[in-house]
């Protein structure tokens, strides 16, 4: 929200007035004055008028998480573990998901309470490459490859995937960078094939890698820098 609407809002307070206020210099976001109403007040934000804390800002957080298999991407499941319930319940507190994973599949999820952080990476036009590593029933043959990088017809969505990179490392196993998330959609790219996927594992979104020294069900706060390359896609 513009801080001259969340300042307007205020008890007190209406448009005209709220804008005096920032022009006098008496609205200060995160203990610096805010002059422009077009500035954005957010919930992470700490915003201070004449003096009275009128916002406390929350922390902002991001979190990596190994998935195991068995549990599902979601808050809540009537049936099943989810990803949160790894995580102790005093820090489940308004996290979400920033895309999804399948039930049996595990690798690399991300968990933060910033709404916008996580529209922007989920977004279609987001251009952030998931790299899984696929290993099948049957032998992967060379021409995967140029059917997956000519993209696929899914016939149910009636859509043509977009161009996916498969590097072949051994008879049934590959790495797989795609640029989209369809609904299983690395299982129905080699189903395509007549050929079962058996094991599939996230390794990274964008340039960022899950973390090797995270087992199975652990988690841990991004970094700086990991925050940092992933705004700069």
């Amino acid at each position: 929200m513009r801080v001259d609407r969340f300042v307007a809002n205020l008890p007190g307070f209406n448009r005209q007035q709220a804008r005096l206020a920032l022009a006098r210099g008496e609205v200060s976001v995160d203990g610096q004055p805010a002059y422009d109403p077009r500035l954005d007040v957010r919930t992470f934000n700490t915003v201070c008028v004449r003096g009275k804390v009128v916002q406390q800002g929350v922390a902002a957080r991001y979190l990596m998480l190994h998935k195991p298999m068995g549990c599902v991407s979601a808050t809540a499941d009537p049936e099943h573990p989810t990803v949160l319930d790894l995580l102790p319940e005093a820090e489940r507190s308004d996290l979400h998901l920033a895309g999804r994973l399948d039930y049996n599949t595990t690798g690399l999820v991300l968990l933060t309470n910033d709404g916008q952080w996580s529209r922007q990476l989920t977004l279609p036009g987001s251009k952030l490459p998931k790299l899984y590593d696929v290993e099948t029933e049957q032998p992967i043959e060379p021409h995967y490859a140029e059917v997956f990088a000519a993209g696929l017809y899914f016939a149910y969505e009636n859509l043509t995937t977009l161009p996916a990179r498969l590097t072949v490392l051994g008879p049934n196993r590959a790495h797989l960078s795609l640029m989209e998330g369809r609904y299983h959609q690395v299982k129905r790219m080699f189903g395509h094939f007549q050929n079962k996927v058996t094991r599939l594992h996230r390794l990274a979104i964008g340039p960022l890698t899950l973390d090797p020294g995270l087992a199975p069900g652990e988690y841990r706060a991004l970094t700086k820098e990991e925050l940092a390359s992933l705004e700069a896609v």
